[in-house]
């Protein structure tokens, strides 16, 4: 193949071959520099006339920047590209820790969740930052702007991800932690939902009137047994043993699978289902459910409940606050039926277990001062007296 011509310019160490436009076809005037640098010649061309709009002024400029420094050669442009990429690919950014951690959990019940507060609120923000150069100003900002549209538990949770995620690349080996502790913001998290005796008859004449949808047996069932709304979403068929009265809890909160009674009221509720699939309430196509909100709202409207109240952990609360106002109901009994991990997270409830054992004490002074008062104790009361 021959060699083109080199024609001059009247620019010192400019010139250009005479080729082809591989845009148009025509004919186009390719330039080139040649200048010495650290005491080597260097040649390399700087564009063509047409697709890059280059002139020999426009080259004799290039080569003076690269011959001062000003510009790097096109060896070291690509050398400083190629190290730009490889820094980009070691660079373990938030976006990538939490592809890397959902990658590290097969098994992730929450990830429904996870994902909707990762995409819609610490992507837009943080997506692209690595946890090293995060700053408090970046933390403060997220809260800050959450917390403008968000309760303070929905803006406390989405912090916790952030926490784990860091934690997980920090654990990894895969980068450093920021400098400062993600403060989170102040929740009540000792907080109960309750109804008053004429709420929750209103509310059972409603999901009467509603039994054929499956709302109204979901909230049966948390009303009746206590489940988490993600455990009765994942409840099987082969997780419920009538013969024994029974129901396996699969992946609770906690992390270890339970076992809670299954009393009469829930065994009702549940030979009253049919049985269309695995799951006891499924959703589409016969899978495990993912949401009932609409339903169990409408049911929570037309039952007037308030409007803060949450229709199932709501229910689940009055399943706690009935067993322990009732005085019948320790609290270890009632945190193994809530499955709950730690016994402090059953304590919101001891006010209500103190009522009931004051109850009691004033209705033994009650009896005392009828006795004084020349009264007849109950029969149950001069039991064991000899």
């Amino acid at each position: 193949m021959p060699v083109a011509k080199r024609e001059k310019t009247n620019y010192p160490g400019v010139f250009y071959i005479n080729g082809i436009s591989p845009a148009t076809g025509k004919p186009e005037k390719i330039y080139y520099i040649r200048y010495r640098k650290a005491g080597k010649m260097v040649e390399e061309k700087a564009g063509r006339q047409f697709l890059d709009d280059m002139t020999p002024a426009r080259a004799a400029i290039i080569r003076a920047e690269r011959m001062s420094g000003k510009r790097p050669t096109r060896q070291e442009d690509r050398e400083q590209q190629k190290a730009a990429k490889k820094a980009e690919a070691e660079r373990w950014t938030i976006d990538r820790l939490w592809e890397e951690y959902k990658a590290g959990k097969p098994v992730y019940k929450g990830i429904v969740t996870d994902q909707n507060r990762y995409l819609n609120h610490l992507k837009p923000l943080l997506g692209d930052k690595e946890p090293a150069n995060l700053t408090p100003f970046d933390a403060d900002r997220l809260r800050l702007k959450m917390l403008k549209t968000h309760k303070p538990g929905t803006v406390k949770n989405t912090l916790e991800l952030l926490r784990r995620i860091i934690n997980f690349g920090v654990k990894q080996q895969l980068c450093k932690g920021p400098g400062f502790t993600i403060e989170m913001p102040k929740t009540n998290s000792n907080k109960t939902e309750d109804l008053t005796v004429e709420q929750l008859a209103r509310l059972l004449e409603v999901l009467e009137e509603n039994s054929g949808l499956p709302a109204a047996a979901i909230m049966k069932m948390a009303l009746f047994t206590g489940m988490r709304r993600g455990e009765l979403f994942r409840l099987q068929w082969q997780d419920v043993d009538f013969d024994r009265g029974f129901i396996h809890i699969r992946e609770p909160k906690g992390g270890v699978d339970q076992k809670i009674p299954l009393n009469a009221a829930a065994r009702q509720t549940l030979l009253d289902l049919p049985r269309t699939s695995e799951f006891v309430f499924p959703g589409r196509g016969g899978n495990q459910r993912v949401d009932i909100k609409k339903q169990v709202n409408r049911i929570k409207e037309q039952a007037g409940l308030p409007p803060d109240f949450r229709p199932l952990h709501g229910l689940r609360h009055v399943y706690a606050s009935m067993l322990a106002s009732s005085g019948q109901v320790d609290l270890y009994t009632l945190a193994r039926l809530l499955t709950h991990k730690s016994p402090q997270m059953t304590l919101r409830y001891a006010h209500l277990r103190d009522e009931a054992l004051r109850r009691a004490s004033d209705l033994a002074g009650d009896l005392v001062n009828q006795a004084m008062n020349g009264g007849k104790l109950p029969q149950a009361a001069t039991l064991g007296r000899e």
